[in-house]
């Protein structure tokens, strides 16, 4: 597959995947999801690592999550394929199984669906300028499987409620504070301490590593389950005005009415 939404470079230490996308601060569209499943597959079958970084280009963003504008035209849907549009099951399954550690580099806003990749990785490290959280109650969205009941499992369910509930911002401290982030770093040091920790684990054995991933993941099976149940419920929400009316205000800049659809 020929990459137009990301990039994908093998290092010394680790496969590094890119969202490419600085101009809508790194929000996916149906194609950014589709080639990072191909990313993904490809990266497991790289031998020469034991780590796969994911990032964003630029300053700004990690990732927004779905990009709102394509969205809007799709009248709901994001696009043909995957219960929502796009094959988000299947981006989520393979992001979680892949035999590699995941590390997610974070730079800048890790907002929406890029909070949900941060959540998803193994392992995250973010500059001491990333910002963290949802806004999915905020545009009619909703992940209902790891970006919630698996974001509880990391930093305790009252907190999960209050990120989800409430659609507020975290500092990387914050976020290192409640168990989302393993380490935070100056800016200037993220690289660094990327590839440091890229290298460390680079000298571990790749079939030790895997099965404590696969061991880890399957304490947590069960919202893979919850996930497809929740994303059924979701297609129905997105074609509803209440979520269309939510898409509509994040593009006009204005704040939701949605009082009126209840």
């Amino acid at each position: 597959m020929a990459y137009q939404d990301i990039t994908y470079e093998v290092g010394a230490n680790a496969v590094r995947i890119t969202i490419n996308r600085p101009d809508v601060y790194n929000a996916f569209r149906l194609q950014t999801v589709e080639e990072l499943i191909d990313a993904y597959r490809r990266a497991g079958e790289e031998k020469s690592v034991n780590t796969l970084v994911l990032t964003g280009a630029g300053d700004k963003a990690f990732c927004t999550g779905g990009d709102q504008k394509v969205h809007l035209v799709e009248g709901g849907q994001y696009g043909p394929r995957g219960t929502v549009g796009m094959p988000m099951e299947e981006l989520q399954t393979i992001m979680r199984d892949v035999p590699k550690v995941t590390i997610a580099r974070v730079q800048g806003f890790a907002i929406g669906g890029g909070n949900v990749f941060a959540t998803i990785c193994d392992l995250t490290i973010a500059s001491e300028k990333a910002q963290f959280g949802q806004v999915g109650p905020k545009v009619g969205s909703v992940d209902p499987g790891f970006g919630t009941a698996y974001l509880s499992r990391l930093v305790g369910e009252k907190r999960a409620r209050e990120i989800w509930l409430l659609c507020r911002r975290y500092s990387a401290q914050q976020a290192y504070e409640m168990g989302l982030v393993n380490k935070v770093v100056p800016h200037d040091q993220l690289d660094a301490e990327v590839e440091a920790w890229a290298a460390e684990i680079n000298l571990l054995s790749p079939t030790a590593l895997t099965i404590a991933k696969r061991s880890f993941n399957a304490d947590s099976e069960n919202i893979r389950g919850i996930s497809f149940l929740g994303l059924q419920a979701v297609k129905h929400y997105y074609q509803s005005e209440e979520s269309k009316e939510g898409v509509r205000a994040f593009n006009e800049k204005r704040k939701p009415d949605f009082k009126k659809f209840v």
